[in-house]
């Protein structure tokens, strides 16, 4: 059963690699967020890596864009929360969530990091924890990566249950990202679908390094299990690669209605 009913449409978030690393590369994310509007989604996901300039005043100016095109953002950095030791990465939270103000995202998106055993979840690194994230505008996600340390459940199990429920933080649960792990997507739903607030949605195929992402099969019913898990209120950023852009619009509506 899903965790939240709303007979409201999904929001989707276009995540600006769909359209191609080289394509953002080349001309910015500006351009890009008006080929996601008029595709139809609801938001726009910056990635810092992608950025040509990640200053603030750049990101304020990316984001006036953003928001003139009709969507709203999500900023998205490949820092980790916590560093390899475990400990809490004081300097990239701080940096994340002033990058997010200064794009005036709604969602503010790091990687967990740690290790494989998980991260560290004494009072005091919790209390600082949750002190900034009181203070950031924008809602603080971690995400499970590709790599074991970052990447299972138990990581995440275990921070969410040390941590209060009204932390604010939250989890983008990527249905890709587990595979890389050897993670059974459908166990981690399951597990940890209370906490998500954001998902990214793909498919992969392959195996090892030769794995890749793919949109969901039209007729993938291990794919719309995975979604029954999570929160239907939750944003859907699409982070397979496009076709073309004509074939934006054809998957912002088909995963609004998976």
């Amino acid at each position: 059963m899903r965790q939240s009913s709303s007979s409201a449409r999904t929001e989707v978030v276009i995540v600006a690699s769909a359209f191609g690393v080289d394509a953002i590369r080349r001309d910015g994310h500006a351009a890009w967020a008006e080929k996601a509007s008029l595709s139809g989604a609801d938001g726009f996901e910056v990635r810092r890596e992608l950025c040509e300039d990640a200053s603030l005043d750049a990101l304020a100016t990316l984001g006036e864009c953003i928001r003139a095109a009709g969507l709203w953002a999500v900023h998205s950095t490949p820092a980790t929360l916590f560093s390899a030791d475990g400990s809490l990465d004081h300097e990239a939270l701080a940096l994340a969530i002033g990058e997010a103000r200064a794009l005036g995202a709604r969602i503010v998106k790091l990687q967990l990091g740690g290790d494989e055993r998980g991260v560290a979840t004494d009072s005091a690194t919790l209390e600082a924890l949750t002190r900034a994230i009181d203070g950031a505008p924008a809602r603080v996600l971690v995400e499970n990566g590709q790599l074991r340390a970052g990447g299972l459940p138990n990581a995440f199990e275990m921070l969410f249950a040390a941590l209060p429920a009204d932390s604010g933080l939250a989890m983008t649960f990527d249905t890709g990202n587990w595979r890389w792990a050897d993670v059974d997507p459908l166990d981690a739903a399951k597990r940890l679908g209370r906490h998500v607030g954001y998902i990214h949605c793909k498919a992969t195929q392959g195996e090892g390094a030769r794995r890749f992402a793919v949109a969901p099969a039209h007729d993938d019913t291990q794919f719309a299990a995975l979604l029954a898990h999570l929160p239907s209120d939750a944003p859907r950023g699409i982070e397979f690669p496009f076709r073309d852009e004509a074939d934006a619009a054809t998957q912002v509506a088909r995963i609004a209605a998976f």
